[in-house]
C-alpha cells in the first residue's frame, strides 16, 4: 500500500506545482486607453465606472493606460485624471497621447511633472514592459516618437521578452515608424500595445504582432476596457463592457502566439524601408540645392531660428538654447533651462529673448548665453516673442499677453483678458499687436498701451477651430490668418471686420511675400494658394505633389528662387511663377520656420532650416 501511495503522492505534488507555476507564470493586467478626460463630460463617469470595475477584480498584476488621458491637455484635466487614476488599487503606468501633447497649455511640461516621467521600464513575471510618449508635441503633424525617446530606446539592453506600449500604432501613422520597429526588434520585443483608434484592432508591423484597445468612452454604447493575459507562449485580450451595474467580460477577441521576431525589412542606402510611402531622398539629385553642413541634435526641435550674419540660435524641446556658427554649423554654446522650449527666439542687439514652459521669459547675452534678465509669468510661455521699439511682445498660457521692457524685462503693460492660451508669434507694427488663442479668438491690441482694439472669432464654436497656431500676417490694411476649419480668412486690420475667406485653402499656415503683395497658404490636400493682398483675387492654385500635409509652418518666398513650401514629412517643395520646379528631402519630420537670405559673395541663396526630429541644415540654393 505504501509503495502504491508514493507515486500517487508524487504525481499529485507534481501536478500541484505545475498548476502553481502556471498561475505564477501567467500575467494579467487591465489596459485602459483614450480616456479623453474633460470636466463636465460623460468621459468622467465612463472612467469612474471602469476604475471601479478594475478595483473589484482580484489577481491583476498592474494597469496600463495607453494615452489620450485628457481631451485638451490642460493643467486642470491632467491633475483631475491623475487623481482618478490614483484611486486604482493596482500600480499603474501611463504614456501620453496626441491629445495630451498637441493642445497642451504647458507644452507637455505638466504631464511630465504630474506623472513624473515620459517613458517607463519595469519587469513583471519575466516580462519587460517599456513605453514612451508619441508626439506630435505642440505642432499639428503626424505622430513622431521624439528624438529624446529614440535615444532612450537606443540606450536599452536587449531582453527577449519585451512588450512595447505607445499610444499610436507603429505603422505609417508615425513618421519614424520604421526606426521605432527596427529598434524594438533589436530589443527583443515580442508584442506592441496601443490605442488611438478607439477600437479593438489586430495589427502586424512587418512581423511584429500588435494590438490596439478600445476607448474607455461609452460612445453611445457602454464604457469598457481590455484584460490582457500574457504567458511565455501567447497573449490574449478580452474586452470588458460595463452595462448598467454589471460588467461583462467577452470571449477573447485577440489571441496571438509570441516568439522572437527578426528584422526582415530591407532598407535602401538612405535607411528608408522598401515600403516607405512618402517622398524619398532620390528627389535631391535633381534639385539645385547643396547642403553646406548638417547637424543632428539629441532632442526634438519645435521652433524656428534667430540669426545674424555669422551665428544662429535655436531652442530644443528638451529645454536648451543653442548657438551655432553659420559658417560650419559648429556649436558655440548651449544653455539648459528647467522646462521644455517651443518658443522661437527673438534677437535684438544685445538681447536674445524666448519663452520657456517653466513659466518664464528669458533674455540672454547672444554672444555667450549668460542671463541678462528673466521675468516670471503665471504659466508656461509657449508664445514666440517679437521685439520692437525697445519692447518685447509675447503671450503665455496664463490668460495674459504682455509687453516687457527689452533692457530690463520689467512689465510695460499687460492685457489679462485672453481666453485660452497663446502659442503663436504675434504680428506687431506701429498700429497693432495681433495674435490668436486656443479659445477661438483673434485679438488686436494697441502696442503702446495694451488696450483692446477688437476681437474676431471663427464662426465655428469648437476650440479646435482656433486661429492659435497661425502666425498672423498683415498687408494692405488687412490681417490674413489660416484656421483649422481649413480656410484662409481676411480681416480688416482697423475694425476686425471679416472681409472674405477662401475655402479649403490652408489649415494653419499663412505667409507673406517680401513685397507684401501676395499671401500664401497651403491646404491639407495637395495644393498651394497665392492670393493678391490688394484685390483679394486668387493669383494661382497649384498641386504640390507632396500629398496630405497638416504642418502649420509658413512658406517662405526667396528672391530669384521662388516660394518654398515646407511639409510635415521633412520635405521642401519650390514653386516659381506658380509652377512646381523642384523638391528636396531634409529628414523624416515636420519642417520648422525657416530663415533665408542672399549671400553677398556669390549671389546664391542660403536657407537655414531644421526639422522636428532634430536635424539642422544650411542649404545653398542656386537661383
Amino acid at each position: 500500500m505504501a509503495k502504491t501511495l508514493k507515486p500517487i503522492l508524487f504525481a499529485a505534488a507534481f501536478l500541484l506545482s505545475a498548476v502553481l507555476y502556471a498561475q505564477e507564470d501567467t500575467l494579467r493586467f487591465a489596459f485602459i486607453t483614450d480616456l479623453h478626460y474633460a470636466s463636465g463630460s460623460h468621459s468622467v463617469n465612463d472612467l469612474h465606472r471602469c476604475i471601479a470595475d478594475i478595483n473589484a477584480q482580484e489577481g491583476l498584476d498592474f494597469v496600463l493606460a495607453g494615452g489620450d488621458l485628457t481631451d485638451f491637455g490642460t493643467d486642470e484635466e491632467i491633475a483631475a485624471v491623475k487623481q482618478m487614476l490614483d484611486s486604482l488599487r493596482y500600480t499603474y503606468y501611463v504614456v501620453a497621447g496626441n491629445h495630451d501633447a498637441k493642445w497642451s497649455e504647458s507644452g507637455c511640461n505638466t504631464f511630465k511633472n504630474v506623472f513624473g516621467y515620459e517613458h517607463f521600464e519595469f519587469r513583471c513575471k519575466g516580462w519587460r514592459f517599456i513605453g514612451c510618449n508619441c508626439g506630435p508635441d505642440m505642432r499639428m503633424a503626424p505622430a513622431l516618437i521624439p528624438r529624446e525617446s529614440m535615444e532612450w530606446l537606443k540606450g536599452l539592453d536587449p531582453d527577449p521578452q519585451t512588450v512595447f506600449v505607445n499610444h499610436y500604432p507603429q505603422d505609417s501613422s508615425v513618421l519614424n515608424y520604421f526606426e521605432v520597429t527596427r529598434e524594438l526588434k533589436r530589443l527583443g520585443t515580442q508584442w506592441v500595445l496601443g490605442g488611438h483608434w478607439h477600437a479593438n484592432t489586430r495589427l502586424n508591423y512587418d512581423g511584429l504582432p500588435g494590438a490596439l484597445g478600445r476607448s474607455t468612452l461609452s460612445a453611445g454604447k457602454a464604457p469598457g476596457y481590455n484584460i490582457v493575459t500574457l504567458t511565455k507562449g501567447e497573449v490574449k485580450m478580452a474586452e470588458r463592457r460595463i452595462i448598467g451595474g454589471t460588467a461583462v467580460q467577452l470571449e477573447p477577441w485577440y489571441a496571438e502566439p509570441l516568439q522572437p521576431v527578426r528584422d526582415t525589412v530591407s532598407y535602401d542606402a538612405d535607411g528608408l524601408p522598401s515600403g516607405y510611402p512618402w517622398m524619398r531622398y532620390g528627389v535631391n539629385a535633381s534639385a539645385p540645392v547643396k547642403p553646406l553642413w548638417e547637424r543632428h541634435e539629441d532632442s526634438n526641435i519645435v521652433a524656428g531660428f534667430a540669426r545674424d550674419d555669422k551665428r544662429a540660435w535655436f531652442t530644443t524641446a528638451s529645454g536648451s538654447v543653442r548657438c551655432i556658427s553659420l559658417k560650419d554649423g559648429r556649436q558655440l554654446w548651449s544653455k539648459s533651462f528647467p522646462g521644455k522650449i517651443f518658443s522661437t527666439p527673438a534677437l535684438d542687439g544685445k538681447y536674445l529673448v524666448f519663452g520657456c514652459t517653466d513659466g518664464t521669459v528669458y533674455a540672454l547675452n547672444p554672444r555667450n548665453g549668460r542671463l541678462r534678465w528673466k521675468t516670471a509669468f503665471g504659466k508656461s510661455v509657449l508664445g514666440s516673442p517679437v521685439t520692437r521699439d525697445g519692447k518685447v511682445y509675447v503671450g503665455a498660457s496664463d490668460g495674459t499677453f504682455r509687453a516687457l521692457d527689452l533692457q530690463t524685462g520689467a512689465p510695460v503693460w499687460s492685457f489679462s483678458e485672453v481666453e485660452g492660451f497663446v502659442e503663436c508669434r504675434a504680428w506687431v507694427d506701429a498700429q497693432q499687436v495681433v495674435f490668436g488663442s486656443w479659445a477661438n479668438k483673434l485679438y488686436s491690441l494697441d502696442p503702446r498701451t495694451g488696450a483692446l482694439q477688437w476681437v474676431w472669432s471663427c464662426k465655428k464654436p469648437s476650440r479646435m477651430y482656433s486661429p492659435a497656431a497661425t502666425w498672423p500676417v498683415k498687408a494692405d490694411g488687412k490681417i490674413f490668418i489660416a484656421v483649422p476649419d481649413r480656410r484662409i480668412y481676411v480681416i480688416d486690420a482697423a475694425s476686425g471686420e471679416e472681409l472674405k475667406y477662401y475655402e479649403k485653402a490652408s489649415r494653419e499656415s499663412i505667409a507673406l511675400s517680401p513685397d507684401g503683395r501676395t499671401a500664401y497658404g497651403k491646404s491639407m490636400y495637395h495644393s498651394v494658394w497665392a492670393v493678391d493682398t490688394h484685390s483679394l483675387d486668387v493669383r494661382w492654385v497649384r498641386e504640390t505633389g507632396a500629398g496630405y500635409d497638416i504642418s502649420p509652418t509658413p512658406m517662405l518666398e526667396l528672391p530669384g528662387v521662388g516660394v518654398i513650401m515646407p511639409t510635415d514629412k521633412g520635405n521642401l517643395v519650390c514653386f516659381r511663377d506658380g509652377e512646381r520646379v523642384w523638391a528636396y528631402k531634409l529628414s523624416l519630420a515636420l519642417v520648422n520656420p525657416m530663415e533665408g537670405w542672399t549671400d553677398p559673395k556669390d549671389g546664391s541663396v542660403r536657407l537655414l532650416v531644421s526639422t522636428m526630429d532634430g536635424v539642422v541644415s544650411l542649404l545653398k540654393i542656386e537661383r
